[in-house]
């Protein structure tokens, strides 16, 4: 990178025109005019010609890099440096056996709820920067399926494996929330945030939803409750007398008891019935839950004056040798 500190002393470079005119007017007036050069085009023109241009060129150009050399070149480099202060988000996943229902679509075909949210879920993650994500998973209990990291890739593909009914069939939504805040509440990030997904209601476990709840809001911690699924009755793929068929059920989704968690920690719920309003309120939540970055800039400049001026003075001086000897003009 490179500035001048006195960019106005560029001005002299004017000086180089009447230099560069005289010259020229001097050529000028050294031709001399014939009727044809027909007789001298056979003659060898003699190298040395060339030679009487030097001069005023090293002149030009010693001249130029002496003014630059004025005007005080430097060398900059700049450095940034990001200061982040991230956010730490635990993603709680519902792996009951009713997350099996085929409601929803993906690529155009009809897909069960889990495999929507997965990939959203992951869409999610692939967005987010300089944040320690974890994910726990439940159904009759719940577990970290991975504790806090930045290494997304390895986040993901502990989401690759997630299957439906691996925690159990039934819904331990206070368990899963309790597990969520007591890997967040000794965490040093400024904000915390846990994104509870879920199809049913708190069916199991040993703490209920409203007691995970105001823990979470002891400890600050903000939960994002999502509740999956369409209303009335979900078609299920089943085994039949009759081979696969499709048998819909009603899945009771407790949305009260979802809103009342994130009214109590301060988030919000939001409900899905498709994959689109699914990505739409990931989408929201990512706008919502930004991870501060504040930007400072150093800029370092080396003086380059001496290089220039040396250039410049060494060319007028291998000028003034080369007219007072080699190429001297005789007046």
């Amino acid at each position: 990178m490179l500035r001048f500190e006195d960019p106005w002393l560029l001005l002299f470079g004017l000086l180089l025109i009447p230099i560069l005119y005289r010259y020229r007017k001097g050529t000028d007036r050294a031709k001399i005019r014939f009727s044809s050069i027909a007789p001298f085009q056979q003659l060898p023109f003699p190298q040395r010609n060339f030679l009487r241009h030097v001069p005023v060129a090293l002149r030009c150009i010693g001249i130029g890099l002496c003014v630059i050399a004025l005007a005080r070149p430097q060398a900059g480099q700049k450095e940034t440096e990001i200061i982040t202060e991230g956010i730490d988000i635990m993603l709680s996943l519902d792996t009951s056996g009713s997350m099996e229902a085929l409601d929803f679509e993906l690529e155009g075909r009809r897909s069960n709820r889990l495999a929507v949210v997965k990939k959203v879920v992951k869409a999610f993650i692939e967005k987010r920067q300089n944040d320690r994500i974890g994910m726990v998973i439940f159904g009759d209990n719940a577990f970290t399926q991975c504790p806090l990291t930045m290494d997304y890739g390895v986040l993901l593909s502990f989401i690759d494996r997630i299957e439906i009914g691996m925690a159990g069939d039934s819904t331990a939504l206070g368990s899963s929330l309790a597990m969520s805040v007591k890997r967040l509440r000794d965490t040093p990030g400024k904000s915390k945030v846990v994104i509870l997904v879920t199809d049913g209601r708190n069916n199991t476990g040993k703490i209920s939803p409203s007691t995970a709840a105001r823990i979470a809001e002891t400890y600050n911690i903000k939960v994002y409750t999502i509740g999956v699924g369409i209303e009335g009755e979900s078609p299920f793929l089943m085994e039949t007398l009759f081979g696969k068929r499709y048998v819909y059920q009603k899945v009771d989704l407790d949305e009260k008891t979802l809103k009342d968690i994130a009214e109590t920690t301060g988030g919000q719920y939001f409900r899905a019935t498709d994959t689109k309003s699914l990505e739409k309120i990931y989408e929201l939540i990512d706008q919502m839950e930004k991870t501060e970055a504040k930007v400072k800039e150093y800029m370092e400049y080396e003086e380059l004056f001496d290089r220039f001026a040396l250039a410049g003075l060494l060319l007028l001086l291998v000028e003034f040798l080369l007219t007072s000897t080699r190429l001297r003009k005789i007046p």
